[in-house]
């Protein structure tokens, strides 16, 4: 199955940013791809965290996910919308939700960001805590790909990254390839993103997509880009540095079995 990490460097207009998502989109779908993953906050990079609040949109209706799910229709795609933002009840509160799309334009899955940003080094600070309710529940789908497999493919969104135990409930729940649309700091990216990201990969023998979002934004905002594939066995497969752009790969399902059949770690485990 062939995949495509987008990377994006996502402005204040929420217009703007689909028109680009977009045009990424059918970039991915003339490469041939099968499923295409935007990064976290392809729908707006807000110039404060509060404007997050004035998109909100109800499940199941509003201009992004009629827009992820028009996109799946016209280029035949299976998309993950990295994230938007979904109502909560709460008027001071929003999901951080990745919603998964079939090429009929059905949604097929969503992922409520579980685990919340915080970082404050004495120069940049931020907390997600302060508009962002968190899920609760790991979330698998399943895609029937063009080549007959069924990948069972699992969600987590960037901060997500850190904590192994969701991953691990996600291969438990049968996963062969994790999704991590994300938008890392520079500074965290520059130290934790590549490692993490193999980590995952090596700790459940799956593949990684990871599409992020890659530059200097118009809030101000640097993101650490460095959107990548990864194999089963740990290895970076593809990426690109910064910038927008697509990032494709053709995954091989047999590599996952291969991968835990030669180390069955994951029937080892004790804990």
């Amino acid at each position: 199955m062939k995949i495509a990490a987008i990377q994006m460097v996502s402005a204040i207009a929420r217009e703007a940013n689909l028109d680009r998502a977009h045009a990424l989109l059918g970039e991915a779908a003339a490469d041939g791809a099968e499923l295409a993953v935007l990064p976290e906050y392809f729908c707006t990079m807000g110039a404060r965290d509060t404007d997050k609040l004035g998109l909100r949109e109800a499940a199941g209706s509003g201009t992004v996910q009629s827009f992820l799910a028009d996109a799946a229709r016209e280029f035949g795609l299976w998309i993950v919308g990295g994230t938007l933002p979904l109502e909560t009840g709460d008027e001071h509160h929003v999901f951080n939700s990745s919603l998964a799309y079939s090429p009929d334009g059905t949604q097929v899955a969503r992922y409520d960001k579980i685990h919340l940003f915080f970082y404050d080094n004495g120069r940049e600070r931020y907390d997600e805590r302060r508009v962002i309710a968190p899920g609760t529940e790991p979330v698998c789908f399943d895609l029937p790909s063009r080549d007959g497999h069924r990948w069972r493919i699992g969600m987590s969104v960037c901060y997500d990254l850190r904590f192994p135990e969701l991953y691990r409930a996600l291969a438990r729940q049968g996963a062969e390839l994790l999704l991590v649309p994300s938008a890392f700091t520079h500074t965290t990216g520059s130290a934790h993103w590549e490692v993490l990201l193999r980590a995952r990969a090596i700790e459940n023998l799956c593949w990684v997509v990871a599409p992020a979002q890659g530059g200097t934004h118009e809030n101000g905002r640097r993101t650490w880009g460095q959107s990548m594939v990864v194999d089963p066995w740990g290895a970076v497969v593809a990426q690109r540095a910064v910038e927008e752009g697509v990032v494709s790969f053709e995954l091989e399902a047999g590599q996952v079995d291969r991968a835990r059949t030669q180390l069955p770690a994951l029937s080892h485990r004790v804990l």
